[in-house]
């Protein structure tokens, strides 16, 4: 079974704060579906149309296993906390192998 890997990719932060405590709510979340955070922060390089936005990279062992981790009552607090505190999305796609 392929691996799936979902990357969130934000367009603008407008609170820091509540990023913030998105965070220590989603990691919780992410982790009980077996993700495990692969890279974070602010892109090195940007090309094409690319922004310089924070950018977050998590594996899981499925796609199903990613798919209820953002279904899961643990992410849904932490999308509650985040509001309208920035501007992202969030795509998964299964691995190749």
């Amino acid at each position: 079974m392929p691996k799936a890997y979902w990357i969130t990719t934000y367009h603008s932060i407008s609170n820091i704060d509540k990023v913030n405590a998105y965070a220590k709510l989603a990691g919780p979340a992410v982790e009980a579906c077996g993700g495990q955070y692969l890279a974070r922060g602010i892109p090195q390089a940007v090309y094409e149309n690319a922004l310089a936005e924070r950018t977050v990279l998590s594996v899981f062992p499925s796609l199903e296993a990613a798919i209820k981790a953002h279904d899961s009552p643990g992410y849904g607090k932490a999308l509650e906390a985040l509001s309208n505190g920035a501007i992202r999305e969030i795509r998964i796609i299964e691995g190749v192998e």
